[in-house]
């Protein structure tokens, strides 16, 4: 039987109601409803519940989906998703640095350090904090400073805390052979189809245009297949991101904004902005924000002369709305870097902060993770990587985010030690576009070529709705 994950009707009810408690909204009647009617929790870690509802079941969510998208949030005027409301509550927006560039070699690095840290995070998907403790230290890997192997770990500890299923034929040191296809790769790659063929004055109809022509289905997930299911049924931005999408929130903008970031060096506010116009199709509110701050740090890394992690990070926070949650968080995150010298400390920490309400995926907790580790790795390759993926979650895309952002720093590829670069064999493998087979070299030109290529103004936001729409 084939259950496609993320849309089912009957899963997404368990997973807005977790929303609605994280945004402030009322949903206590609806939950109540759906508990009578014999509704059940959002699966923990997949993607679907292992079978289906009943019609009957299955309607009734679907009613209780368009019911909890009404219910106003208390957040939504500190959280806005339009660019010029979050503008106005940003008073430090970054200014651009004139004459900022980005040279390949840095580029190169960057490509190369997103690849390294997914990498290093693949097999350990969806594993819990303390399986990932247990499998590093098994072997002496912990803080793991070299990729995951299943060489010498015990037979019943694999048993217990088996790694992730796709990942593990193509990502564990002993079967590495270039660079295995990710999403975080993917939406890289899309995003770069995406200036070729539209420039930096892209819109979000445009991302939706490339995303319906080069983005095989089954390689989206959660909010991203919403957004798609929402466009083939005829929806159009922004309200892809908001029909019954309970995923408009998690890390999937944020895992789109590399390419945002380099192609805008030294200027992070219209990295931003440009990370906005993508981030618009799939997410609202904190997942746009997310998606903004990183785009930001990126930007601020990527000139030649960048300034240090922490300032990077502070451009990050200079477009998030200062009194969001996600601001809030990040803001936690780097005083707790700040004050433990051991990172295993710093992880507890925000687990029994976050874990207890946020999905796995979901923005919050993971961008704070981002940049907890840079914070504490002062901006290392090895050490930033080692940290983000230490600490779980989302431990592909924390590791290809954090690992762009220091290879940027690190400034050129000789830069990344080698037993991380040398497995990639300059070859990356996807399903987007001609791309299958790359290498990094010559996807760091195609960047550089956009990233000075000749930018005309993007066009003006949409105004703000009026009355503000009920979710944030």
């Amino acid at each position: 039987m084939l259950r496609l994950t993320w849309v089912q009707p009957e899963d997404l009810v368990g997973h807005e109601l977790r929303q609605a408690r994280l945004d402030g909204r009322d949903a206590s009647a609806v939950a109540a409803r759906w508990r009578a009617a014999g509704g059940g929790e959002a699966p923990a870690r997949a993607g679907a519940s292992p079978g289906p509802a009943s019609p009957r079941l299955s309607r009734l969510a679907e009613d209780l989906l368009d019911e909890l998208a009404g219910l106003p949030s208390p957040l939504a005027a500190a959280e806005p998703t339009e660019l010029d409301r979050i503008r106005a509550l940003c008073p430090d927006w970054p200014a651009p640095h004139p004459g900022a560039r980005v040279s390949p070699g840095r580029l190169e690095a960057a490509w190369l350090g997103r690849a390294v840290g997914c990498l290093l995070g693949k097999p350990v998907e969806k594993l819990s904090l303390t399986g990932i403790r247990l499998l590093g230290r098994a072997v002496g890997n912990w803080p793991p400073t070299v990729y995951f192997t299943a060489r010498g770990v015990p037979g019943d500890l694999l048993t217990a805390y088996p790694w992730n299923r796709r990942s593990a034929p193509t990502s564990l040191a002993e079967n590495i052979d270039g660079m295995p296809e990710d999403d975080d790769l993917n939406y890289p790659l899309l995003a770069l189809l995406l200036l070729r063929r539209h420039g930096r004055a892209f819109t979000t109809g445009d991302v939706a245009r490339v995303w319906l022509d080069e983005l095989p289905p089954g390689r989206t997930f959660t909010a991203e297949r919403v957004a798609l299911r929402n466009l083939l049924t005829g929806l159009e931005p922004p309200h892809t991101a908001r029909h019954r999408n309970p995923f408009r929130e998690w890390i999937g903008a944020l895992i789109r904004a590399d390419v945002h970031g380099w192609t805008n060096p030294g200027d992070p506010g219209a990295a931003a902005e440009q990370a906005h116009r993508d981030a618009t199709l799939s997410h609202t509110g904190i997942g746009v924000h997310a998606a903004m701050f990183a785009a930001a740090v990126i930007a601020a890394a990527a000139p030649d002369g960048a300034p240090d992690v922490h300032a990077c990070l502070r451009a990050g926070l200079a477009v998030v709305p200062p009194g969001s949650r996600l601001a809030g968080a990040v803001r936690h995150a780097v005083g707790l870097a700040g004050a433990h010298a051991d990172f295993d400390t710093v992880v507890d920490r925000l687990h029994a902060v976050h874990s207890p309400a946020h999905h796995w995926v979901h923005a919050i907790p993971n961008t704070a993770l981002i940049a907890a580790a840079l914070t504490h790795a002062d901006g290392d390759f090895t050490g930033s990587v080692s940290r983000v993926v230490s600490g779980g979650w989302d431990t592909d895309s924390n590791g290809a985010t954090v690992g762009g952002v220091a290879a940027l720093l690190a400034g050129c590829p000789a830069a990344l030690p080698e037993h991380w670069t040398a497995p990639l064999k300059n070859r990356l493998a996807t399903s987007v576009g001609d791309f299958d087979g790359t290498g990094f070299d010559t996807l760091a030109h195609l960047t550089h070529r956009e990233a000075t290529r000749p930018c005309p103004s993007p066009p003006p936001p949409p105004p703000s709705p009026l009355p503000s729409s009920p979710l944030p």
